[in-house]
């Protein structure tokens, strides 16, 4: 015999489940809903234990590889070799990657400055969008290591040719992503705010735009890290100082050790650029959520 279900003191209906229970019976009778909660400490501990234990198993791997099979310093150097090289010379590597960085910084902004702007022109106008289009893959597909010798002929050595590159590589994901992000939204999300007497443009910060953000950081991920390849790109073609420099130089005096600091140098430049955007997609996508997800908080 099943059990009969209590009922309500004052009403006499059944009585509802709990509110503090793990887990609440939908009324359809599928499958218990689980209550959303916080990350367990475990899965946020593999999140950094697993890549870091793979680097770590790495590192020694190339150890052994130096220490047991015999490889020559100026062929592969060990990897304690390199970190003393890049503390022992700081200041060496700390003054070149300072006009890396500034080109690195100022390139990326002036791409998504460009690309963000141009995204919403292609989603409102579709003669801006077939127009434009064909000439973003133009771009992309064009070399961009043939296109760095016409900076410098253009603009000369210095930090401008740089800036450039930086722009033109960075360019492409960030304003190919934002229109992907700016033409998901739902059609009759913006009919609805629009029969409240709401603008094209009131729709578009309150719609389009929260809709498109993650979509936004994922091409903005993208660019922050080719912003570093663009950089050592346009410095290997022609610049006076910067990170590409001092490893143009190694490279040409046979010093295998600085060549491997000067590339530990960018990929650590890189790795906290690319933190640095994670840690602002977090602040303004707050639990990285998705237009729908933003749509039933109630940030309409």
């Amino acid at each position: 015999m099943s059990p009969v279900p209590q009922k309500h003191a004052a009403t006499g209906a059944p009585a509802s489940p709990t509110r503090n229970g793990p887990e609440a019976a939908p009324a359809n009778g599928g499958a218990p809903r689980r209550r959303a909660g916080r990350r367990l400490p475990e899965s946020r501990f593999a999140d950094w234990a697993l890549p870091i234990s793979l680097v770590v198993l790495l590192v020694a791997a190339w150890q052994a590889l130096v220490s047991f099979g015999g490889v020559e310093e100026y062929v592969l150097p060990a990897p304690g070799d390199v970190v003393a090289k890049m503390f022992g010379d700081f200041g060496v590597f700390a003054e070149q990657s300072v006009p890396t960085i500034i080109a690195i910084f100022v390139g990326f902004a002036l791409a998504v400055a460009i690309a963000l702007p141009i995204a919403v022109a292609m989603v409102y106008s579709g003669v801006v969008r077939r127009a434009v289009y064909p000439l973003l893959i133009i771009a992309q597909v064009v070399p961009k290591v043939a296109i760095a010798p016409l900076f410098i002929i253009w603009f000369g050595f210095g930090q401008l040719p740089k800036i450039l590159m930086v722009a033109l590589i960075c360019f492409f994901p960030v304003v190919i992503d934002s229109l992907v992000g700016f033409k998901a939204a739902r059609p009759e999300s913006l009919m609805l705010v629009r029969s409240m007497g709401a603008t094209r443009w009131q729709a578009f910060w309150k719609i389009r735009w929260p809709w498109a953000l993650p979509s936004i950081f994922a091409g903005v991920k993208v660019g922050i890290t080719l912003a570093v390849v663009g950089a050592v790109v346009a410095e290997f073609v022609g610049a006076d100082t910067g990170l590409g420099v001092l490893l143009i130089t190694a490279r040409g005096d046979m010093d295998s050790l600085t060549v491997f600091a000067s590339i530990a140098w960018l990929t650590v430049i890189g790795f906290v650029l690319f933190v640095m955007v994670e840690v602002l997609e977090r602040l303004l996508v707050p639990g990285r959520k998705s237009g729908r997800a933003f749509e039933a908080s109630g940030s309409l």
